[in-house]
């Protein structure tokens, strides 16, 4: 794989231990596929809840949604702990 030189300089300076630049790029590449793919799951997930919210003209505020996290969160960290 061509790359430009300082690109690939900048790469190299921040291998970890017994890393490659190869295996430093297959992860990057790796990533980069699951971020796009994690992304476009989650645009057509939306997309699908704005057509449902049109077809039913049930919406939610805002405020309503972010109470509704916040519990799901409290819930969650007490779980963690205990």
């Amino acid at each position: 794989m061509r790359v430009d030189p300082e690109l690939r300089e900048a790469a190299e300076s921040v291998l970890q231990e017994g890393e490659t630049l190869s295996s430093l790029i297959e992860t990057s590449v790796r990533e980069a596929i699951e971020r796009r793919r994690t992304r476009g799951e989650f645009i057509a997930r939306g997309l699908a809840s704005r057509d449902e919210a049109k077809r039913t003209g049930v919406y939610f505020t805002a405020k309503t949604v972010h109470a509704e996290l916040g519990k799901m969160l409290s819930k969650a960290s007490k779980r963690m702990r205990g």
